[in-house]
């Protein structure tokens, strides 16, 4: 079962409401909707904080290193903790998913996100649960970090906000193990209207 979320992003009100800190959003949702808040941890290189989820306790993490140190800080609290990999689940922002879509993925490699990269350097493995946010392409690989570091429109962030609630949705699931049935689930909201919606606005590959 899943003992500790991770949400990636970059610390800082400069990058708040970037692309890249969906991960960031969605374990902020939580950690406000359960009435915490997260601390910062200078041991972990991060922010932390505890919840209780229908009988089920969760760490929740935000690595306060840039993006591409993530590894630092996961891997430190996985070490102090004895969290195995395949009880973490990190949340990201994903370019290959539309604005509107999120996905469940246990292992696979990191497909050019830093975060991912610097995460299984130091876990050592890349068995660990991935949560994808969509967040579309910008249609030309020259012109993805800027598309990263930058806010998306109103139109774009309400069917982001719409997967991160679906995501939420199958959170009890996660934590019981229940891993297929939470897959099932979150993929079947992402052919609902939101989904052809979020696959309509999704721009050209190129």
């Amino acid at each position: 079962m899943i003992q500790l979320l991770v949400g990636l992003g970059n610390p800082g009100p400069e990058h708040a409401l970037d692309r890249h800190n969906a991960g960031f959003w969605l374990v902020d949702q939580i950690a406000t909707a359960a009435g915490a808040s997260l601390k910062p941890e200078r041991g972990f290189f991060g922010d932390v904080a505890r919840v209780r989820l229908q009988s089920h306790e969760l760490w929740l993490l935000e690595p306060s290193t840039y993006m591409n140190r993530s590894g630092q800080s996961v891997g430190a609290f996985a070490r102090f903790y004895k969290i195995a990999p395949e009880n973490i689940l990190v949340a990201h922002d994903e370019l290959d998913l539309p604005p509107g879509q999120a996905k469940l993925k246990l292992g696979g490699g990191h497909a050019g996100h830093n975060g991912l990269r610097d995460l299984i350097a130091h876990l050592g493995t890349p068995n660990f649960w991935r949560l994808r946010l969509g967040i579309g392409h910008p249609g030309d690989r020259d012109a993805v970090i800027g598309f990263v570091l930058g806010k998306p429109p109103q139109s774009e962030l309400k069917l982001i906000e719409q997967a991160m609630e679906q995501s939420r949705a199958v959170l009890p699931q996660l934590l019981k193990g229940e891993f297929e049935a939470a897959m099932m689930q979150l993929h079947r909201s992402n052919r609902s209207d939101g989904g052809k919606l979020a696959a309509a606005a999704q721009p050209g590959r190129g």
